[in-house]
């Protein structure tokens, strides 16, 4: 009987063994972290736009940080193929463990991990600054991929974002803090389209805009969906991706021709885009309000100046107007010298069938179309916008 039972549990040791192996391991540094609870959390994202999404991931695993600083993770997920997973801190007021803060790379407080079958994970990082200092010994190519990731998005952060945060609740200056944003997330966007890795470049698409707004950069996220669909046609984030940047869920994108749309006009006739465009060179719709800054200012500034310089060559701006007051849009009209060219409102508000038709929800916006109505470019301000009209009209 004393060897039967002997004999009976070596097997139930053996596995329970195994599943007490530990295959995430880490250090972190804790100096300013008293701020910070002593635990490490690993959570999973199950749908694509769950990735750099707070309090949507799932909880997997806890581990308590020791004194000395150290953590470890047994029981190993056992997913048999690489997985995105987020090891995550929180500060100690923080009641949800899958909390993920977006809001600067140098101190956010999660970084993205592929796990992969088997594998023995090494971390080492400082509480207060966990993503930055985020580091992996001897990391497997696709974690290699994610901390260059980190570092680009890092340096790009510092480039166009940083020290600008505080000003996002003033119009003053707002078509230059987009254009710093677009440059940002291009940087992000490029990196996608640069790595053979799939879970890296997922990543960097959702870290473009965790919100999943794609409205000013569709283009570039088109292009990745249709890159990573040929690659990765089965994953069923790259079918989430392919689906969200359908060309019927984006704004018309650059090289597509616009759909033909009704303008109720300022005089009161409904025109058609096709009579607005005809006969002329290059023409600039433009969507703005009367209550909207930065497009006052364009008006101004900008299109005025365009306007004189080259009506008379057959280019022609077309403005379309999201007001609910036909006076304060007559108004601003005569106040910005923008009766020179063509106007059209629903006088509907934000909500009108030019913005569903168009799938847009933000402005300034604007399009400008050849005479055939395709798009050559769009959202171009500033000197942006002066340079492409003076360059496509001397051309052309």
């Amino acid at each position: 009987m004393k060897y039967l039972f002997r004999a009976s549990i070596l097997p139930v040791f053996f596995l329970m063994s195994c599943s007490q192996e530990v295959w995430l391991t880490g250090t972190l540094n804790m100096t300013d972290g008293a701020d910070w609870k002593p635990m490490v959390y690993l959570v999973q994202p199950e749908k694509f736009n769950e990735i750099g999404q707070s309090f949507t991931a799932q909880i997997l695993d806890s581990a308590k940080v020791n004194g000395k600083g150290q953590f470890q993770f047994v029981n190993s997920p056992g997913f048999q193929e690489p997985v995105l997973l987020k090891v995550v801190v929180q500060r100690k007021n923080e009641k949800f463990p899958n909390r993920l803060i977006n809001q600067n790379p140098e101190t956010d407080n999660y970084f993205p991990l592929v796990y992969e079958p088997n594998a023995k994970i090494k971390i080492d990082a400082a509480m207060a600054s966990f993503q930055s200092s985020f580091s992996l010994e001897q990391p497997s190519q696709a974690n290699k991929a994610m901390l260059q990731l980190r570092d680009q998005r890092m340096a790009a952060f510092k480039k166009y974002l940083k020290g600008k945060a505080s000003e996002q609740n003033f119009d003053d200056n707002l078509l230059e803090r987009e254009k710093n944003l677009r440059s940002y997330q291009e940087e992000l966007i490029h990196f996608s389209d640069s790595t053979e890795e799939l879970l890296p470049a997922l990543m960097a698409l959702r870290w473009a805009s965790p919100e999943g707004d794609y409205e000013r950069i569709a283009e570039s996220v088109y292009a990745q969906a249709q890159k990573w669909n040929a690659i990765f046609p089965e994953h069923d984030w790259v079918r989430e991706l392919v689906s969200v940047t359908d060309k019927g869920e984006l704004p018309i994108l650059i090289g597509d021709t616009m759909p033909e749309l009704q303008f109720p006009m300022k005089n009161g006739e409904d025109v058609s885009l096709q009579e607005l465009i005809n006969g002329k060179k290059l023409i600039l719709l433009d969507v703005w309000a009367s209550w909207c800054a930065p497009c006052r200012v364009e008006n101004r500034d900008i299109l005025v100046p365009l306007w004189e310089r080259y009506n008379s060559q057959n280019f022609q701006i077309v403005a379309y107007a999201l007001e609910s007051s036909k006076k304060a849009w007559e108004n601003a009209i005569e106040k910005d010298g923008a009766h020179r060219w063509l106007h059209a409102s629903h006088l509907e508000g934000d909500q009108n069938p030019f913005m569903d038709a168009l799938r847009l929800k933000t402005i300034p916006a604007n399009f400008l179309l050849d005479e055939e109505g395709r798009v050559l470019a769009k959202n171009l301000h500033g000197k942006d916008l002066i340079d492409f009209v003076d360059d496509y009209m001397e051309k052309n």
